[in-house]
C-alpha cells in the first residue's frame, strides 16, 4: 500500500532533477538571444517560464554577442522636463515646461549662446550627431534655454544641453542646417520664401521624438509645407 507514494516521489525528484539540469541550458538561451527563437525553442522542451523570460529580454538592451549589450542610440530628450506641453509643429517643434534638455544622441556641440538674435529668449545650442541613422545631421535647440555646453563639447543622451526656463516662448527644437539656420528656412525645404507651418522638415523632426516617446504635438497629422531634403531619413 506504500508502494504508490514512494514512486510519487521519485518522480517529484526526476522532475527536479531534469528542472535543475535545463537550467543552465535557459540561463544561456538568455545570454545568448534577443529574439523569439529560443523561447520557441524553450517551449518545445516544456520550459513553462520561457515566455516570462522572453518578455523580460525584449526589454532589455539588445544583446550582440555574449557578455555584450547595446543600449539604444537615440534617447527622449525631454524625458526630465517638468510639466511638458507638446504646443505645435512649425520649422521644428515647440514645448513649454522647465528643466534639464538632453542630446538625444551622441554628436559634437556647434553652437552653444544664450543671446541669440532673432530667438524669443535668446537661446541656441546645435550639435551634429555622429552615430545612428541621424549621423551627419545637425539639431538644435532653441529660445527659452540656457546652455550649459560649449562649442566643440562632446556630447552623448546622458550630457545636459541645457535648461529649459519659463519663459514666454518655451522652446523649439528641430533640424538645423551647418550654416546656421533651421533646415526649414533652406530654399530646398520651403514650399515658398513664405512658408506655412507646420514644415516637412519639423514634421520629419516631431516623428523621430514620437518614437522616442516624446507626446505628440497637437498638429503633427497636418500636411507638411515644403519639401525634406534628401539625405533625411523619411522615417524613424
Amino acid at each position: 500500500m506504500f508502494r504508490h507514494p514512494v514512486r510519487i516521489a521519485a518522480l517529484a525528484v526526476v522532475g527536479a532533477t531534469a528542472l535543475v539540469a535545463a537550467w543552465p541550458a535557459a540561463a544561456h538561451w538568455v545570454a545568448r538571444a534577443s529574439d523569439q527563437a529560443w523561447v520557441d525553442q524553450a517551449d518545445v522542451l516544456g520550459l513553462q517560464f520561457a515566455n516570462s523570460l522572453g518578455l523580460q529580454i525584449r526589454m532589455q538592451p539588445q544583446v550582440v554577442s555574449e557578455g555584450v549589450a547595446v543600449a539604444p542610440i537615440y534617447l527622449n530628450p525631454l524625458r526630465n522636463v517638468n510639466g511638458l506641453v507638446p504646443e505645435r509643429v512649425d520649422e521644428g517643434v515647440d514645448f513649454s515646461g522647465t528643466g534639464p534638455v538632453y542630446a538625444l544622441g551622441d554628436g559634437i556641440v556647434t553652437s552653444a549662446t544664450g543671446a541669440a538674435g532673432g530667438w524669443p529668449g535668446g537661446g541656441w545650442i546645435t550639435y551634429q550627431l555622429t552615430n545612428g541613422p541621424g549621423q551627419g545631421l545637425v539639431v538644435y535647440v532653441a529660445e527659452d534655454i540656457t546652455p550649459t555646453v560649449q562649442v566643440g563639447q562632446n556630447v552623448t543622451p546622458s550630457t545636459v544641453l541645457g535648461y529649459m526656463f519659463e519663459g514666454f516662448d518655451g522652446i523649439e527644437t528641430g533640424w538645423a542646417a551647418l550654416n546656421g539656420l533651421a533646415t526649414s528656412e533652406l530654399t530646398e525645404a520651403a514650399a515658398t520664401g513664405e512658408y506655412s507651418f507646420p514644415t516637412a522638415a519639423g514634421l520629419n523632426f516631431e516623428d523621430l521624438l514620437v518614437s522616442l516617446g516624446v507626446p505628440d504635438s497637437p498638429n503633427r497629422d497636418q500636411v507638411g509645407s515644403g519639401v525634406l531634403p534628401a539625405n533625411y531619413p523619411p522615417s524613424w
